[in-house]
């Protein structure tokens, strides 16, 4: 009985066709259209990230002597452009109806300029022209009185200590060069005034015709990084007046 079984087995397994590989499905070929969209997303991908980065970090190349010897002429920063990002939260409420009149209020969500931050800027060119980037250093600060005298910067009737004797950055003396920071000058609101750490060689708000204060809205942003030449890589300090001067 059980040799009838296995022969009947045996018959049924020799009945199966043999055993043959699939042979694997052709993929379809991703059409000319697919192809294009896949490139256009990865392109405008590209450009989001290039476009958000560029809003966040600049690179800039220092050009000219107006920051020795702190930075050199062709060194390259990053720029932190976020830092001082800002705000008029008045701006939606000057549209309603009688309310155009409304003072604005600016927000600093993170900081505002502080004395001693190095800061690209675009400088004031009077005749139309195109903006010029400068990179400077924030002195004095808007409701702030600065004067130039005797080759020291006096903020609200006090000296800044910026030569390196007393642990700054300046290795000469300011001269006033003649303008207007060389009588008490009240920074107006929304401004700065800034100079270079070369004091003999720098265009800076004494240069200015119209007002040494700059406006804000012409920061760039808060020099960050120096990343070449190589002897020069690390982060651009800010000096610790800058949180104890007047």
């Amino acid at each position: 009985m059980s040799t009838m079984h296995n022969e009947a087995e045996n018959q049924q397994r020799l009945s199966e066709p043999p055993w043959e590989a699939a042979e694997p499905a052709d993929d379809p070929a991703p059409s000319l259209g697919a192809t294009a969209r896949e490139l256009i997303e990865t392109v405008l991908f590209i450009l989001l990230v290039f476009f958000i980065l560029r809003g966040v970090v600049q690179n800039f190349r220092v050009d000219g002597q107006s920051m020795e010897p702190n930075f050199h002429s062709g060194q390259y920063i990053l720029v932190n452009k976020i830092i001082y990002f800002h705000f008029d939260a008045n701006a939606p409420l000057r549209l309603l109806p009688g309310m155009g009149d409304l003072p604005p209020r600016v927000i600093y969500p993170f900081r505002m300029p502080q004395r001693g931050d190095v800061v690209v800027l675009e400088a004031p060119t009077g005749d139309g022209s195109e903006p010029v980037d400068y990179i400077k250093r924030v002195i004095a600060l808007p409701g702030e009185t600065i004067q130039i005298k005797d080759g020291k910067v006096w903020i609200n009737g006090e000296v800044l200590p910026e030569h390196v004797s007393q642990g700054g950055y300046l290795y000469e003396q300011t001269d006033c060069l003649g303008g207007r920071l060389c009588q008490p000058y009240v920074v107006p609101p929304g401004t700065v005034v800034v100079l270079g750490d070369h004091r003999s060689n720098s265009q800076d708000s004494r240069y200015w015709n119209a007002e040494p204060g700059l406006p804000l809205d012409r920061i760039v942003g808060k020099a960050w990084l120096s990343y070449w030449p190589r002897e020069a890589w690390g982060v651009v300090p800010t000096p610790s007046y800058a949180r104890s001067a007047p």
